[in-house]
């Protein structure tokens, strides 16, 4: 299950990371490392991994810090948080703040790489909820054969890419989501400094396939400044 997943390792111990990192290895994952909390938040942004091992005390920035950091910038990103022993409100408080799961300190392997393939499982459930069909605005958006029943009830095709930005969309109903996020989790590159239109393009295409209007988008709705959102909720999942 775990060949393509990269996992980001915090943790400051460099016992325990290198432990993680090569307990990961073994079992097909690909992992990235950071010793503190703020180059690990650095290195989640750029990145974009599909899931942080997130250590809760740590120079610079603690765990909970960088937690925080996340849910405004990546909300979608899974963390899980490696609490002490016997630190409950560390647990509490992580769960509170957004965090996946947590694992505590001192862990077997097992137990480790167990908690990271339900937390990846639950993820990707999560992610790609619109895989089958979707009707939202009287329009059926079929992502198997990746067309589209418009309300005329003609048939419009749409690109695998544009399937994906909009499935991204329908998986995060509730709120806007940037350019930037857009870029590193549906075109999996790093937007750290690049200055593209790609995003904006695309959706303005997908909009003309779909007959969204621009000013009155039955699908698609700008956020000035912030990005695009779902501008209605889907009608029916099947």
């Amino acid at each position: 299950m775990s060949s393509k997943s990269r996992i980001l390792v915090v943790e400051d111990d460099a016992a325990v990371r290198r432990g993680v990192v090569d307990a990961l290895g073994f079992h097909g994952y690909e992992s990235f490392e950071a010793a503190d909390g703020a180059s690990g938040l650095e290195l989640a942004l750029s990145l974009g991994p599909d899931l942080v091992l997130l250590d809760v005390m740590m120079p610079k920035m603690d765990g909970f810090e960088v937690l925080t950091s996340l849910r405004k910038k990546a909300p979608g990103l899974p963390v899980i948080l490696l609490t002490a022993k016997g630190a409950e409100e560390d647990k509490v408080r992580g769960l509170r703040a957004g965090a996946d799961d947590y694992v505590v300190k001192p862990f077997s392997p097992l137990e480790l790489l167990a908690r990271v393939e339900a937390v990846l499982r639950r993820s990707a459930e999560r992610t790609q909820v619109a895989k089958d069909r979707v009707t939202i605005a009287s329009r059926t958006i079929d992502f198997a054969k990746r067309q589209v029943t418009l309300p005329d009830h003609s048939h419009v095709e749409i690109t695998e890419r544009e399937s994906e930005l909009l499935a991204f969309l329908i998986a995060n109903p509730d709120r806007a989501i940037s350019r930037e996020e857009l870029l590193r989790y549906v075109w999996k590159i790093n937007p750290k400094g690049l200055e593209t239109r790609t995003v904006d393009m695309l959706i303005a295409r997908l909009r003309e396939r779909l007959q969204d209007k621009s000013d009155t988008p039955a699908i698609i709705a700008t956020v000035r400044g912030q990005g695009y959102r779902l501008a209605n909720v889907p009608e029916g999942v099947e």
